[in-house]
Parts: structure tokens; C-alpha cells; sequence
């Protein structure tokens, strides 16, 4: 097939008009190395509940796994950088701290509409079969990233951009056309600028990476708020704070941050409520009022069990004894997750005296092991700790 007459310049200008920062491009052919680390992340269990990400392996270890007449792969980035450190949220601990992303609308969403906008627009012209890829689909859009110029997977394995940090959204667009790769400079190509640095590994509050490079999804803050559906972890709680989606950490404390600016459709995007939400008004959401408030945001994607949990949890940590009332009321909730989640919530809240009077009162009517040794463990090492009244 030869190769497409469009030049690079086209398609920059056809981005940026979609409303994406850059475009790099890259061929669909398999990356050699990547087979081997998805495998070995695999096996190492690292990925966790996550057993879609080995249900597809087959399809994730290259493009054309995915679309077998790919020649060509559009790696496009958002730039979301934030317009303040996202640190500063952790120190609000009344409030739940919810990921930069997830802000104002889904960014799937968003991205997802310009990909098919642009994807469009470029058949048009070319004549070409194009498709679109989000990160909801099994492509591994970072390492294409890197391949195509935009950057590098930094040791945090998010990719990190000289231009806008570790604050790109990306998304991908396969075609059957065969195009040039992204031309790259010495300084603009996807080699690795994190030298000696290691601040997203020393920032992360679970110690989530073994080793630079290396992520073990299992300690990851953002997949135990989002994606692990159990009790959390004791040894994790505290560490979590009152992030109650994701965690910024490691990417906030990249300094190549300070070369991205402030995100500006992202600011027009993000919403008032789910910048710092009150711990006090988010206890108060039942099933029906968490949809309505998490409409058309990130944050719908965990469901109300587990958001309720993550809310707990933070709650357990605000150090705010105002809250005892209302946390006391998730622990005859149906679902065990909330109930042993409210009852750490207490352990830290309350005073060891009442905490065990309260404690021998409930577990009288409670059957789920799982939830009895909630009660057995706060009743054990609860603490009376100082608190806000």
C-alpha cells in the first residue's frame, strides 16, 4: 500500500482544530518488548481483580490484534493540567479529594466524540477506514504514545510529555493507511528525560511500584478506589486518606509539570461539586441521588457500593467526630463492603469505650464473618484518637 499523501501539518492542524494539544503517529505493527512486559505483569498478578486485562491479552499486545488491516496508528493528547497542585486537596480532610480527570465530564466521553469527529473528517479527505480507540478498549495506548513521539512512560508507567507533564488525556485513531511516523528531533523523540528523579516513586502513599517502571495495581490507590470491588485492605486505609477516587500523587509531583499549562477546556468542563465534595453532604447520597450528582463523570464508573466504602474510609480519617451519627447509619447497610467500611470508620472516631459497648451491642445480629472481624479488629486496636468537634 503506499503511503498517503497528507502531509504532518494537515493533520496537526486537523488536531488541534478537534480540540486536541498534539499528535504523533506511529505504525501499527506490534512493539517486540511489549508482548513481554504485559506478560510478565500478568503473572506476577499485578493487574490484580482486573481479570478483563487477561481475558484480552491476545488483543492487547498489538494494534492490529485488534484491527488486522491497521497499518497506521494517530496517538492524539488532551492536555488536563490542572490550574493548582493537586496536593493541596489532600490537606481538606473533611472533604473527599477526587481525582483531576475526573472533574467535570468523562473524559471517555469527550475524547471519544472528537476521535470520531476528526476520524471522520480524515476518511472524508483521504478516502481511508479509520477506527477509534479510548482507553476503555483493550490498545495500549501509552507505549503507542511513546512510539510516536509524544513522550515517554516515565517510572510512574504514565506516559510524561515535555510539553505538558503527566497531564495528557490520549486517544487513538487506526487506520488502513500507511503514514509516515511522527518525524522526531533528537529532543522530541519518545526516549526517556526522567534521569535520576524519583519523586513519583517516593510521593506514592502505598508503595505501589517494586521498582521504577513497575506498577502493582494491587497497592494502587486509584485501582482500589475504582476498580477493586472487596473490603479494602487494612494496611491501605489510612494511607488513603480522603482520596475517595483515584490518587494524583504521582502524577502532581512530576517536574516536568511546570512546563504544562493550565488545561482551559478542562476548566470549563470541571464541575463545582466534584472538586472538593463534603464528606458530610456525600454520606448523606443514597443509590439514586449518587447517579444523579455522578451523572455524565468518572466517578459513575464505581458504582454506589464501593463509592459509599471510599467515602468511609476518608471519613475514618477527616478525624471529625460530627460524622459518627450519619456513618453509624451505614452499619446495617445490606451490603457487607459498607458495613465493615463504617465500621473502621468508627474505630477511628470514637472512643475505645464506646466503640466496644457499641461494638458488643451490634455484633448480636450480625452473620457475615467478614464483618464480625471488623468489629473484632476495631474493638482490638481501636485508638482513641484526637477529633474536630
Amino acid at each position: 500500500m503506499s503511503i498517503i499523501d497528507l502531509s504532518t501539518c494537515d493533520l496537526d492542524d486537523l488536531a488541534t482544530k478537534h480540540g486536541f494539544a498534539v499528535l504523533g503517529i506511529a505504525s501499527a505493527a506490534s512493539d517486540p518488548d511489549l508482548a513481554g512486559r504485559l506478560d510478565a505483569f500478568l503473572a506476577a498478578g499485578r493487574h490484580g481483580d482486573m481479570q478483563w486485562m487477561k481475558d484480552t491479552r491476545d488483543r492487547r499486545v498489538s494494534p492490529v490484534a485488534m484491527w488486522p488491516d491497521a497499518k497506521s496508528a494517530l496517538v492524539l493528547g488532551m492536555n488536563y493540567a490542572p490550574d493548582h497542585d493537586p496536593m493541596e486537596n489532600l490537606h481538606a480532610q473533611s472533604h473527599g479529594n477526587i481525582s483531576v480527570y475526573a472533574r467535570g465530564r468523562d473524559y471517555h466521553d469527550v475524547i471519544k466524540g472528537k476521535l470520531k469527529q476528526m476520524a471522520s473528517q480524515l476518511a472524508k479527505i483521504a478516502g481511508v477506514e479509520v477506527k477509534v480507540f479510548v482507553d476503555t478498549a483493550p490498545l495500549m495506548e501509552k507505549p503507542l504514545a511513546a512510539q510516536s513521539g509524544l513522550g515517554w512512560q516515565g517510572k510512574h508507567t504514565n506516559l510524561v510529555s515535555r510539553d505538558y507533564g503527566s497531564w495528557l488525556f490520549l486517544g487513538v485513531i487506526l487506520t488502513n493507511a500507511v503514514l509516515p511516523p511522527s518525524h522526531k528531533s533528537e529532543d522530541s523523540k519518545g526516549d526517556d528525560h526522567c534521569g535520576s528523579c524519583t519523586r513519583c516513586l517516593d510521593i506514592c502513599p502505598t508503595n505501589a511500584f517494586p521498582a521504577p517502571y513497575q506498577l502493582d495495581a494491587r497497592r494502587c490507590i486509584s485501582y482500589l478506589t475504582i476498580e477493586y470491588d472487596g473490603i479494602i485492605p487494612v494496611e491501605y486505609r489510612k494511607p488513603m486518606g480522603n482520596r475517595i477516587f483515584g490518587c494524583d500523587d504521582c502524577l502532581a509531583v512530576c517536574p516536568w509539570n511546570r512546563f504544562a499549562k493550565e488545561a482551559s477546556e478542562q476548566k470549563l468542563m470541571a464541575r463545582a461539586e466534584l472538586t472538593m465534595p463534603a464528606l458530610a453532604g456525600l454520606l448523606k447520597l443514597d443509590d439514586t441521588a449518587f447517579r444523579i450528582q455522578f451523572s455524565a463523570s468518572p466517578v459513575k464508573r464505581t458504582g454506589y457500593k464501593r463509592f459509599i466504602r471510599n467515602v468511609l474510609i476518608a471519613s475514618g480519617n477527616s478525624g471529625d467526630a460530627n460524622l459518627i451519627p450519619v456513618i453509624q447509619s451505614y452499619v446495617i447497610n445490606q451490603e457487607p463492603v459498607i458495613r465493615a467500611s463504617a465500621i473502621w470508620a468508627l474505630s477511628q472516631l470514637m472512643p475505645h469505650a464506646d466503640f466496644t459497648a457499641y461494638a458488643e451491642h451490634q455484633m448480636k445480629s450480625e452473620d457475615n464473618q467478614d464483618v464480625l472481624a471488623e468489629w473484632d479488629t476495631g474493638i482490638s486496636i481501636c485508638m482513641k484518637p484526637a477529633v474536630n468537634i
